[in-house]
């Protein structure tokens, strides 16, 4: 059997976002997108959680000896985000709509996957929510 560390990030990222986005469903959420990418950025998953349009970040680790999968988001990052949001939204007819922009970290360990949720992470600048 492999430990999560044993495969190539590419796969662990794709296994993250997967079991994000069934951690995300059981919480009331409803995918509408998957890996939605712009020359400026990519937004993992688009998600609808009640009239709210959520830009899900998803982040992985497979240990929680270097931290927390949260702290990888930078403003670099999260701008990044927000491009491809951006243009996701004005594609689809929902800028007028509200819009969130959320993270999970999955720690991939030899255990249980364990999820952290923050919704509304950071603004539409980019700039972390208080």
């Amino acid at each position: 059997m492999t430990s999560p560390g044993d495969r190539p990030p590419g796969e662990r990222g794709r296994e993250a976002e997967a079991l994000a986005e069934r951690y995300l469903a059981g919480l009331g959420y409803r995918t509408l997108a998957r890996n939605h990418a712009t020359r400026r950025g990519e937004v993992d998953l688009v998600c609808r959680e009640g009239e709210v349009i959520c830009f899900v970040e998803v982040r992985s680790r497979t240990s929680a000896a270097q931290g927390s999968p949260l702290e990888t988001v930078g403003i670099a990052k999260a701008r990044r985000v927000v491009a491809a949001a951006t243009d996701w939204a004005r594609r689809n007819g929902a800028l007028e709509q509200p819009l969130r922009f959320d993270v999970v970290g999955v720690l991939l360990d030899r255990h249980e996957p364990r999820f952290e949720l923050v919704r509304g992470a950071f603004d539409a600048s980019g700039r972390p929510c208080p």
